[in-house]
This record gives structure tokens, C-alpha cells and sequence, in this order.
């Protein structure tokens, strides 16, 4: 095989890093005791690389028609993007950068070069080097505190060897300096892939010397590992041998009480919560949102550019970290989970856990709060039920309650218990149809009583939750409140359009005397993003004046669908 790296090579490489994570998934998840000892290091790179994946096979798939093939250009840049877009976790996030270092170089490089006609000749080791030197560089300047004995430090070690091969001695190891030299003598792209895996497997096998906690433990570092696979899979990719593959590596021993994350020291536990999302902001913004979250928190890596960010960071108040990310620009596919009491310790499979759709970041960070693993449900973007499987699989629990929280998720949520079923998790489908009802529901979880007793009860609070919500219309219609016109305000209830109106806080209260006319002990709020707390205000008055027995909550929805969800138990 020519030892050169082209689009198809960069298609194979990424296939192959992707078997390479399956295989390997369990056994990195097994030694992932750093910066959280949470068990899913292995399973992160994997969903990371296969956003990679998808992304690399739509650009050969918009060429299947025609007679060309992608260029390098195209692969390189469609594969960062994909990782950046999918990225999962402390180590996925900083691949995803690591591969955005790369396609910078190789990019650049292949401008013109072959296109359209998947041509790499032209790309020798001399521009591999440089490529792994930049990436190394990236994914370091991505972390706000680097610390040795990591991914950081396994990536360092292969641009550097890359680098040696090609006769470039400039180094990145350390605070980054010396990245910059020059491009080496032209030499073949399997002696730099070649030189990068061997000395990204020294620097790993050395990680345990380097970081206290993985010494304790008697483990490699987990990202550095998953690091090595995708390496071994491009030495294949270009040249056609594979690596021998690293023998599996010792469960962590002896772990300690506690585990430091990647800003304290060993002498406390860390945050409770990972929050992840993408962000459209400019450079302004992301620097802005950089000083926020360090002071809320820790293992702060943020990837990305040209106005795209992927966000990742451990803080204890999630709630803040969005609202954050809503302040410097327009967050999108937030994730946030619960790492549990056992935070700080290797993470065994929890008994139980609660996974929720909500229609908003503030929604995310309550239940979040509660203990729920959380899907945000974008307007006019509902989650896929792969998004549901992957939230249960996050959940890392034997049994699991699942809530859709939107009627019109019914057979999307099926079919991802369906599917999480087959994998040998128990779960059961609590068919929520609104979020107020999954707020009811998760408030009288309680995971030290049995499955079922727990299912019903929170079936139950679900069930004797009636909800509305206001909307705006869109067009003129007919409703079963009579017709409406293009902007009229519309309360629904229980799904059906039961009072039109014109004016917010009227209407509501027009929908909310209905609701109450049946009985009622307890009215819960959730405002939109631009509905002034003055509404509130105004609603509690209306509630206590005509029912005194009945007490309101109020919650901040974040971005959200429609200005205000109602729920009355």
C-alpha cells in the first residue's frame, strides 16, 4: 500500500479507529479512574469517533453520484467537524480537538492538491508531523489547566516522535512551547505514524508515574489509551500493518476515597454534575464563558471555532453553567449528568436512575439537580431515539425510569426502551406527555424502594397532573375553542385548544381558572426565556385570590417552545 495519507485513507482510519474503541470500550472504561472515576472514558471516544464516522461517510456519500471522490480537504475538515459535533466527555472533547489540529494542517496543505479526485501523493510525513504538532498544541490550549500524565501528554509524545523522525526536534510537551519549527526533511507518511504510535505508547506507559491517581490505582491513563487505538488505527490506515494490539490493561486496585479532578487537589471531592454542550458564540464570547466556568468549576476543555464551541466542564451547579453558555452566545444539545454519591470512586452501575426530556435549559438543570440524567428537546428538534439510548446508556443503571415528557415522543421513547431492553437494561416507559407531569413524577422518586413500587408511584403523580401550556398561533385555524388568527395566544389544555386569547398573563389566568375549577393543591409555573417575572407574580395573586388552599411553584424554563407550561396536581 503507498504510504501516503489521502480521503480514502482518512475514511479507513476512521472506521478502524471505530472498531478499534469497540473493542477496546469496556476495557478503557475499566481504568478510567481520572479526572472522574466514572467508568465511561472508552464509551465517550467511541460515540466520539463515530460522529466522526457519519460525517466523513456523508461527504463520500455526496459524491456516490458523480465521477469524483472527496478530496483531503474534504475528509480531514467533514471528520473534525463530526467529532466536534459529537463529542462526549473530558477525553472525546479533546480528541475531537486533537483531529480539528490536524485538519487545520491537512486542510491547508491539500488546498487544490488532488481535488476531486482523492489523490494524497502529495502528502508526505513532513506534513503528518506538522499535523500531529498542531493538534497537540490545540487540545492543550483547549484545557484551562493541563496536567500531565494524560491524553495531553500521549498526544505531546507522538508529534514529538513524528517530529524527531522527520528531523523537526521541536517539541510540544510541557506549556506548549516550541511548537512552531520547521517542516523536516520529506520523508514517508508510514514512518511518521509509525514514529507517533510507538512514542504515544511509551509517554502511556509512563502516565502512572505522572499522575498520583492512576499510580494509586495501578492503571494507564484511559484517554491516553483510547488515544493509542485511534493511532494504531491510522498506522494501519496508511500503511496497511496493523500494531499489535496492547494487551489489556489491570482493573484499577485499591482506589483511593478520592479521586482528584483535573483543577484540586486529592484532598476533596469533586463537582457533582458534567455539563456538555455545543455553543454558537465568536471569540469574544468563548473568552468571556472560559473565565465564567472556571470559577465555577473544574476540567474545563472547550473546542472548536469559527463560531462553533463544543463546552465541557464538572461544576456542582449546573443550572449556572448553562445559563453561562446562554449569556455568551446560543447553547444547543446540552447534556448534563449526575456522577452520584459515588463520585470520586471507581463507578460502579447504579441500581436506579431517572432519565428525562425537557423542553429547556433551565428545565435540564432542575432535574438535573433531582438526580435525572437529562435529553433537551430543542424547538422543532425532538431527540432521535438514539439520543433516548444514549441517555440510558449514560445513566449506568441496571433499572431505569424513562420520561418523554411530550406526547408526540410516545413511539420515539418505545423504542429506545426497546433497544436499551436488548442491551439487559431494565426499563420502564412512564408515558409522560408534558414536562410538568415528568416534574410530578420525579418528585416522588424514590430509588431505595422497589422498581415497581417506585414505577407506580411516579405513574401515579404523573397521571393525576393535569397540564396546559400557551402558545402562539401560527395561522388562522379552526380549534375547538373556535377560530383563531396568525398570533393569537392559545391555552391548551390536556392538548386541546381550550381558551384563545390576546394578551399573556389573561389568558392564562383564563386557563388556569378552568384547570382549578376541577380541584387542585399544588399550580407549577414554568416561564419561558422572555416572560417577565412579573407574570408570576401576577399568577400566584389570581391563585391565592380564588383558591386559598392551593399552593403555586414557579420555574425558569430557559429557551423553550412556547412562553409558559402550567401543571396542576
Amino acid at each position: 500500500m503507498p504510504q501516503t495519507l489521502d480521503a480514502a485513507a482518512v475514511r479507513t482510519w476512521c472506521s478502524l479507529a471505530l472498531d478499534a474503541l469497540g473493542r477496546d470500550r469496556e476495557e478503557i472504561d475499566a481504568i478510567n479512574v481520572y479526572p472522574v472515576a466514572d467508568g465511561d472514558t472508552g464509551t465517550n471516544l467511541y460515540l466520539t469517533v463515530e460522529s466522526a464516522v457519519q460525517a466523513v461517510e456523508a461527504v463520500f456519500d455526496a459524491h456516490a453520484t458523480g465521477t469524483s471522490v472527496p478530496d483531503l480537504p474534504d475528509a480531514v475538515r467533514a471528520m473534525a467537524h463530526g467529532a466536534l459535533i459529537g463529542a462526549r466527555g473530558n477525553s472525546g472533547t479533546i480528541l475531537a480537538q486533537l483531529l480539528r489540529g490536524m485538519a487545520e494542517v491537512l486542510g491547508e496543505d491539500g488546498a487544490g492538491a488532488g481535488a476531486g479526485t482523492g489523490a494524497g501523493a502529495e502528502y508526505g510525513g513532513d506534513h503528518l508531523a506538522r499535523a500531529l504538532r498542531r493538534a497537540a498544541q490545540l487540545a492543550r490550549e483547549a484545557v484551562a489547566h493541563p496536567v500531565e500524565g494524560t491524553i495531553l501528554t500521549v498526544a505531546a509524545a507522538a508529534a514529538d516522535a513524528a517530529a524527531r523522525t522527520a528531523g523537526d526536534g521541536a517539541g510540544v510537551a510541557g506549556d506548549g512551547a516550541g511548537v512552531a519549527g520547521g517542516d523536516g526533511a520529506a520523508y514517508g507518511s508510514g514512518a511518521a505514524v509509525h514514529a507517533a504510535y510507538a512514542g504515544a505508547r511509551v509517554a502511556l506507559d509512563a502516565t502512572p508515574g505522572q499522575l498520583a491517581v492512576l499510580g494509586r490505582a495501578g492503571v494507564v491513563d484511559a484517554g491516553g489509551r483510547g488515544l493509542l487505538a485511534v493511532l494504531a488505527a491510522l498506522v494501519e490506515a496508511v500503511t496497511g500493518d496493523a500494531p499489535a494490539r496492547v494487551a489489556p490493561g489491570a482493573r484499577p486496585h485499591a482506589l483511593p476515597a478520592v479521586v482528584e479532578s483535573c483543577d484540586t487537589d486529592d484532598s476533596a471531592p469533586g463537582p457533582a454534575f458534567e455539563v456538555i454542550y455545543l455553543l454558537e458564540t465568536d471569540e469574544a464570547g468563548i473568552g468571556r464563558l472560559r473565565r465564567r466556568l472556571d470559577a465555577l468549576g473544574d476540567s474545563l476543555v472547550v473546542v472548536g471555532g469559527d463560531g462553533l464551541w463544543n463546552v465541557h466542564v464538572h461544576v456542582d451547579d449546573a443550572g449556572a453553567a448553562v445559563e453561562a453558555g446562554v449569556e455568551a452566545g446560543r447553547p444547543y444539545r446540552i447534556r448534563i449528568t449526575h456522577f452520584g454519591a459515588a463520585a470520586g470512586h471507581q463507578r460502579e452501575r447504579a441500581q436506579r436512575a431517572v432519565v428525562a426530556v425537557v423542553p429547556g435549559e433551565g428545565l435540564a438543570g432542575l432535574c438535573a439537580g433531582a438526580g435525572a440524567t437529562t435529553v433537551l428537546a430543542r424547538p422543532g428538534e425532538p431527540p432521535a431515539s438514539g439520543e433516548l439510548v444514549e441517555a440510558i446508556r449514560r445513566a449506568h443503571a441496571h433499572e431505569v425510569v424513562l420520561l418523554p415528557n411530550d406526547a408526540e415522543l410516545r413511539h420515539t421513547a418505545a423504542a429506545a426502551a426497546e433497544q436499551a431492553r436488548a442491551e439487559g437494561i431494565r426499563v420502564a416507559l412512564i408515558p409522560t406527555r408534558a414536562a410538568v407531569q415528568g416534574i410530578a413524577a420525579l418528585a416522588v422518586h424514590e430509588p431505595d424502594r422497589r422498581f415497581d413500587e417506585d414505577v407506580v408511584a411516579m405513574t401515579s403523580a404523573a397521571g393525576a397532573t393535569r397540564y396546559a401550556e400557551l402558545a402562539v398561533a401560527e395561522r388562522q385555524s379552526w380549534t375547538m375553542a373556535g377560530i383563531c388568527q396568525a398570533g393569537d395566544l392559545l391555552g391548551l389544555i390536556d392538548g386541546d385548544v381550550a381558551v384563545i386569547g390576546t394578551e399573556l398573563a389573561a389568558t392564562a389566568e383564563s386557563v388556569l381558572d378552568r384547570m382549578l375549577s376541577a380541584g387542585g393543591e399544588l399550580v407549577t409555573l414554568v416561564l419561558g426565556e422572555d416572560v417577565p417575572d412579573t407574570l408570576a407574580e401576577r399568577l400566584e395573586g389570581h391563585v391565592r385570590s380564588g383558591h386559598m388552599a392551593v399552593d403555586t411553584v414557579v420555574y425558569r424554563g430557559g429557551r423553550q417552545s412556547v412562553p409558559l407550561l402550567i401543571g396542576v396536581e
